[in-house]
């Protein structure tokens, strides 16, 4: 699903100037871990079954449907999990969600560079969008439901030729769509485990994004 969030404009670097940078949401842009905990938990209650609140947001990443049969959760009732965890979303996890360190410097330095923005993320985009609007995270397009490879046919298609996230999958999806894969180690992958994935570097954090896009482009050595 796809959703076209408020423009943005801005002056250029010389040679990055139309430049689209695709990023991934959880642990990378944002940090819903404790809302998370509480939702995945609170379903569990809800549906008799051993969902784990903690694990599920220690390894934010893969689709829901494959985290609740991770759990056990029986085929059948994977729809209606699915959908009762997206219902509960907005009051549960929104509110206690912060932005990542950097997240809106990263932004603000590629529309600084007269660039497009680029949101590609697993979790369900009107909630996902939710989370931008609250922190006031402005993106150009924003698009859920894509993970691993899947999202390289979203980064495709707007263009993007960097994709910054903070999980094997990302590095996957930004390679899947010869795009630049940045990692950042705010999420479950650490640094040796992003680069053997193939990502061409691995930030600590986004407040280390601006200062890279700065010279991307430039000779190197």
């Amino acid at each position: 699903m796809s959703i076209r969030c408020k423009s943005v404009g801005g002056g250029g670097y010389r040679d990055r100037v139309g430049i689209t940078v695709g990023f991934d949401l959880d642990m990378t842009l944002i940090d819903p871990r404790p809302g998370m905990v509480a939702v995945m938990n609170a379903l569990g209650v809800e549906s008799g079954l051993p969902l784990d609140g903690e694990y599920f947001a220690a390894n934010l990443g893969p689709p829901l449907d494959a985290s609740l049969r991770g759990f056990g959760a029986p085929e059948e009732r994977i729809p209606e999990l699915v959908a009762r965890f997206r219902a509960m979303y907005p009051e549960t996890v929104v509110p206690v969600t912060v932005a990542m360190p950097g997240a809106a410097e990263a932004l603000h330095a590629v529309r600084e560079a007269g660039g497009r923005t680029v949101v590609v993320t697993g979790k369900y985009a009107p909630n996902a969008k939710l989370h931008l609007d609250a922190l006031g995270l402005e993106v150009d397009v924003l698009v859920g439901e894509l993970w691993s490879t899947e999202k390289a046919a979203a980064l495709t298609e707007h263009g993007a030729s960097v994709y910054v996230g903070d999980h094997v999958g990302d590095i996957r999806g930004a390679l899947a769509a010869g795009a630049v894969p940045i990692g950042v180690t705010t999420g479950p992958c650490t640094k040796e485990e992003l680069l053997a994935e193939g990502a061409d570097v691995v930030f600590d954090s986004l407040t280390e994004f601006p200062g890279w896009l700065s010279s991307f482009g430039e000779p190197r050595g």
